[in-house]
């Protein structure tokens, strides 16, 4: 049976600029608040029973400033990526979510920030920047928009390569299997969601980078990505689990032989 179908994507948000200015605001202002952990109180929990969320490879992220690059499956993964890590979690998120109602105030209050669509968005990269200054991660996907297929789209959008070379940051690749298929929960069918970080590495900074700075260091980006899920792919939601746990017994019984 084919997935559910989801809605067309809108690659260009007509609100003008001055629109989103009070949320770029909030973001900047300070970390993300009570709703962040209330929103994580719901999501987990259900992530965890509904999904079999597992993550594997947490420890690969660093304390600290640092960029998370998932691929892109579905509008759960802001939950899937930051779910399960031991840290607020700030995320570059499509205008076209902030719509008047509830939604809008959770977004913006829950460590969300909005990059409008289809334009060059200056105010999204500042409010990038300037959280990573204040050493916070912050999430951002390198395909852009959502894959329908689950595939990891050939070429990124240079965006994630320009704050990975001027702040300088660390980049950690994240893998998601799975999550392409959350859409079908409307049928009552609930995929196996595994999500895998990997190794962090980080671009020589470039205080003004080229678009075609960006558009290579957002490649290799992407690249680490695909490699990544092509691993977790091969292996499977519990061979992926069963090697993490071996790899890990290895380790502390090589910790210990050396202490």
């Amino acid at each position: 049976m084919p997935d559910v179908e989801i809605k067309p994507q809108v690659y260009k948000d007509p609100r003008p600029a001055e629109h989103f200015d009070q949320f770029h605001e909030r973001a900047r202002r300070g970390e993300a608040g009570w709703i962040h952990e209330a929103t994580r109180l719901v999501t987990v929990p259900y992530s965890l029973l509904a999904f079999r969320l597992r993550a594997i490879g947490t420890e690969n992220v660093p304390n600290g400033a640092v960029i998370l690059a998932p691929n892109h499956g579905s509008f759960m993964d802001h939950f899937f990526t930051g779910g399960l890590l031991r840290r607020r979690i700030r995320f570059m998120a499509k205008s076209q979510l902030y719509q008047p109602g509830i939604a809008s105030y959770i977004f913006s209050h829950g460590g969300v920030f909005p990059v409008r669509r289809g334009h060059h968005d200056e105010e999204a990269f500042i409010t990038a920047f300037m959280l990573l200054d204040r050493g916070e991660a912050v999430v951002m996907y390198p395909e852009g928009g959502r894959s329908r297929t689950g595939d990891i789209a050939e070429q990124a959008r240079p965006g994630v390569g320009r704050l990975a070379l001027e702040s300088g940051a660390p980049v950690v690749p994240v893998a998601i299997l799975g999550s392409h298929h959350v859409r079908n929960w409307k049928r009552l069918q609930f995929p196996r969601v595994t999500v895998q970080f990997g190794a962090p590495f980080r671009f020589e900074r470039v205080a003004q980078s080229t678009r075609e700075q960006q558009q290579e260091a957002a490649d290799f980006i992407l690249d680490r990505v695909r490699e990544l899920h092509a691993q977790l792919k091969l292996l499977g939601h519990r061979g992926a689990l069963r090697a993490a746990r071996e790899r890990h017994r290895l380790e502390r019984r090589e910790q210990a032989e050396q202490g």
